[in-house]
């Protein structure tokens, strides 16, 4: 497929509101499409390069965009900076700048979408001393062989926003319907593979190809996630319910196999030479093949200290030996996903803590099974006792479904609401914050788009308004006055008191009175609460 078609298919989805016809478009291109382009074609129209579980990152910020198109198009870096502000859309940005690039005398060859993937792979595996130099070679080479359309996705590729719309469930269902399969099928395939991708050449092959796909070790899945919830409401449904204590810590997937080891975070990046100390752990707590589900919590004196020392060691790249005795981390493990060549997902909960507990010698973490509600609430105030959050209730009938916040797995926490929102602008602050970001734009997720629904300016110390401006100072994508947008990498958990309908935000909601609780460097942009899921708890909030 040539490049200029996959940038025509994405100006015409861009321009079609509803989900159905978006999935009809998708559909048949999908089914149109050659088999060594479909993997990427569908990463590519759901904004994303690689497959979900790879390691692989594109590394391109806005600073090489603007470079490369600088001098791609013979305008210095402020021209294209002043273009991209006017637009408030550094794919509309470039689009333009190379439209007038057109009548230099400029060398070009088509781009097609092999070679655009082949090109994002050289820049991802470029590393040493020379590596942005280089990165910025082949940034250029593409930006200088696109056409003015092209390159509006090409940017928005690289910034990680393609902007048109297309979120798993769309392109789930745009694979069922090309290759004739249900889109149960597909899911189930999906949370197994974890590629959307590969999934679909596997559609193409019919439902028996899908149906055989298994979780590999080395390639995480997503982590099952929970919803909020109560103890009453959960027993209604349920005659009984496993109880696990609430976490204040991280979320860790750990892999093993003849005794290589690997360590994956919540957002399934590779931890394990940060936390060498917990894989070797959880390494001599089991003689299989496995992979395990649980959460990394710091402690200090049999208590657990909070969220941000479990992330300080996440984060450390260097002299890490030196940290391991300053903060102790000590895994908890509560869930099974694979072990010595089986799949676990579809059993049961309650068959896979009894192959848990069989497996795994140490560091399960405890669990009350019951149906008795005040038995319940005893065990949750004894998590608070202890120092943990609060407390997971748990479906005993129910699969691991990666990915999904569903009604399986429910968090029972103190009456305090939070929601994490993915951070998209900010404006300065003033007097003595001058210099750094004072509140900031959060928006939430609807079918692969970000969708703003709030401001935050409250909760902050001097110290996390510093590390907020590190974590966002080199992600500005374009700035109007005291405002910015950045590419969309950074969470925050936010507090509110509650959720108002507002025409002043696109999401059609705010947050009353919301202030930061924390920086959630564990969690990805595609984590946040969906717009649907707002609207669960206007509901629920309205109702009572």
């Amino acid at each position: 497929m040539d490049f200029t078609e996959f940038a025509t298919i994405c100006s015409r989805l861009e321009d079609v509101p509803g989900r159905i016809d978006m999935t009809s478009i998708v559909r048949d291109v999908l089914e149109a499409a050659d088999e060594p382009d479909l993997p990427v074609l569908i990463r590519f129209l759901m904004g994303r390069i690689f497959p979900d579980w790879s390691q692989e990152k594109i590394g391109i910020g806005p600073n090489h965009v603007y470079d490369a198109v600088a001098y791609v198009a013979g305008k210095d870096r402020d021209a294209v900076v002043r273009e991209v502000n006017t637009a408030g859309d550094p794919g509309r940005a470039v689009e333009h700048l190379l439209a007038r690039k057109e009548q230099t005398s400029f060398f070009t060859t088509p781009l097609t979408l092999g070679e655009v993937y082949g090109d994002f792979v050289v820049i991802a595996r470029t590393e040493g001393s020379r590596s942005q130099k280089e990165k910025l070679r082949v940034v250029r080479r593409l930006f200088g062989n696109a056409s003015p359309l092209e390159g509006r996705y090409l940017a928005r590729l690289m910034l990680g926003e393609l902007r048109i719309g297309i979120g798993e469930g769309t392109m789930r269902d745009a694979v069922a319907g090309a290759f004739g399969v249900s889109a149960e099928l597909v899911e189930h395939a999906y949370q197994a593979a974890n590629d959307l991708g590969e999934v679909a050449l596997l559609a193409r092959k019919g439902p028996d190809a899908l149906a055989a796909v298994q979780v590999e070790l080395f390639r995480p899945v997503k982590m099952m996630l929970a919803k909020q919830g109560t103890i009453a409401a959960m027993l209604e449904e349920t005659e009984y319910l496993a109880a696990e204590y609430k976490y204040d810590g991280t979320r860790f997937q750990f892999h093993k196999k003849d005794g290589v080891c690997r360590m994956y975070s919540r957002k399934l990046e590779e931890v394990t030479d940060a936390i060498p100390d917990v894989v070797a752990m959880l390494a001599a707590a089991t003689s299989h093949d496995i992979i395990l589900d649980g959460e990394v919590i710091a402690v200090k004196d049999g208590r657990p200290l909070p969220f941000q020392y479990v992330l300080r060691r996440f984060r450390r790249k260097h002299d890490v030996a030196s940290h391991i005795e300053e903060i102790s981390l000590v895994p908890n493990v509560f869930d099974i996903i694979w072990i010595d060549g089986e799949t676990l997902i579809d059993l049961p909960f309650e068959e896979r803590r009894k192959r848990l507990e069989k497996a795994v010698e140490d560091f399960v973490a405890p669990q009350l099974v019951s149906g008795d509600a005040g038995e319940i609430e005893a065990f949750y105030r004894g998590a608070l006792e202890e120092g943990h959050e609060g407390i997971m209730i748990k479906v005993p009938s129910s699969g691991y479904t990666p990915g999904v916040r569903g009604k399986d797995w429910i968090k029972i926490k103190p009456a305090v609401d939070t929601i994490d929102l993915a951070v998209i602008g900010a404006e300065w602050g003033e007097g003595r914050r001058a210099n750094l970001f004072g509140s900031f734009l959060l928006a939430c997720i609807h079918e692969g788009e970000l969708i703003p629904v709030s401001k935050v300016a409250t909760g902050f110390s001097d110290d996390m308004l510093a590390e907020a401006y590190e974590l966002l100072k080199d992600k500005v994508i374009s700035s109007k006055g005291k405002t910015v947008y950045f590419e969309p990498e950074v969470v925050f958990e936010v507090g509110y008191a509650e959720i108002q309908k507002s025409p002043n935000y696109e999401g059609g909601y705010a947050l009353r009175f919301p202030r930061l609780i924390r920086i959630r460097d564990d969690k990805g942009v595609d984590e946040v609460e969906s717009l649907a899921l707002i609207k669960e708890r206007f509901a629920r909030q309205s109702s009572t």
